[in-house]
């Protein structure tokens, strides 16, 4: 089966680490990186789609990030 995952927060070092994990757990890049402004906090948000191909099934309620 194939997984997705959407990571996103401030566009800093730690989300730049989260995303380095994904990719040395197996998860490969999907699509370009994405970045907003969110006024409220006053920082650049970013995102990035990850996938995975996995054995097995998909099941509602899936730990993706233990994957």
């Amino acid at each position: 089966m194939k997984l997705y995952r959407y990571l996103t927060g401030p566009d800093d070092s730690a989300f730049c680490q989260r995303v380095c994990q994904a990719l040395n757990a197996g998860w490969e890049l999907h699509g370009g990186p994405t970045l907003t402004f969110d006024p409220v906090r006053g920082c650049v948000i970013a995102g990035q789609a990850v996938v995975k191909d996995v054995p097995g099934e998909f099941l509602p309620g899936l730990d993706l990030s233990a994957l």
